[in-house]
C-alpha cells in the first residue's frame, strides 16, 4: 500500500526511519541535481546531499508543514550550499529587489532541425553551466527543479522581486549569448 508524503511525513516526525527512507527515496534525485548544479562537483553533491538529509532528519520535528516537505528540504541544501560558497548568498542579496517585467521564455525547439535544435541545446547547457552562480542557482531552481517563484524566494530567504530581477537578467545572458551563437551559424 502506497503511503501519502504527509503520511510519510507525520511517521518519520514520530521517529520512523523506514518512512524518512521513503521521503529520501522521492527527493534525492532532486536534492542531488540542485547540489551538483550548484557546487559543479559530483563528489561535493554527494556529501552535500547526505548532510543535507542528516540535517532534515535531525530537523524533521520541527517542521511545521506551513511549506511543502520539498521547499523545507531544498531550503536545506540551499543553506548548505551557502556554507559552501559564502559569496553566493552576497550575491544573490546584491540583486536587489526591483521588479522588472517578465519576458516570455524563447522556445527552443524546432522540429524541422532537429540537428541545430540539439547544437543549440548544447551550447545553451553549457552558458547556463557558465553563467555567474547567482543566476546558475536560480536558472536550476526554476527550470530545472520546477519551483515557482515563490517557493524560490522561500527556499533562498530572498524578497521575491530579487528572485525575479536575477531570473531576468540570467535569461537575458542566456539569450544574449544564443542570439550571438545563431549569428554566428549563418
Amino acid at each position: 500500500m502506497q503511503r501519502s508524503e504527509a503520511e510519510l511525513i507525520r511517521q518519520a516526525k514520530q521517529g520512523d526511519a523506514q518512512a524518512f527512507g521513503h521521503l529520501v527515496a522521492a527527493h534525492q534525485h532532486f536534492v542531488y541535481n540542485l547540489a551538483l548544479r550548484t557546487l559543479g562537483d559530483p563528489h561535493e553533491a554527494e556529501d552535500l546531499a547526505q548532510d543535507a538529509f542528516v540535517k532534515a532528519w535531525l530537523a524533521l520535528p520541527r517542521f511545521r508543514e506551513q511549506a511543502r516537505f520539498q521547499t523545507w528540504l531544498y531550503r536545506i541544501v540551499v543553506n548548505l550550499c551557502y556554507n559552501r560558497l559564502p559569496r553566493l548568498r552576497r550575491e544573490l542579496m546584491a540583486e536587489g529587489a526591483e521588479m522588472i517585467d517578465q519576458v516570455p521564455d524563447e522556445t527552443l525547439t524546432n522540429p524541422a532541425r532537429q540537428v541545430e535544435t540539439g547544437e543549440r541545446l548544447a551550447f545553451l547547457q553549457r552558458q547556463i553551466e557558465a553563467l555567474p552562480e547567482k543566476y546558475h542557482l536560480l536558472i536550476t531552481l526554476r527550470y530545472q527543479n520546477g519551483l515557482s517563484y515563490e517557493e524560490m524566494a522561500t527556499v533562498l530567504a530572498l524578497p521575491l522581486g530579487t528572485v525575479k530581477t536575477g531570473l531576468f537578467r540570467a535569461r537575458a545572458q542566456l539569450r544574449d549569448a544564443l542570439r550571438t551563437f545563431e549569428e554566428d551559424a549563418e
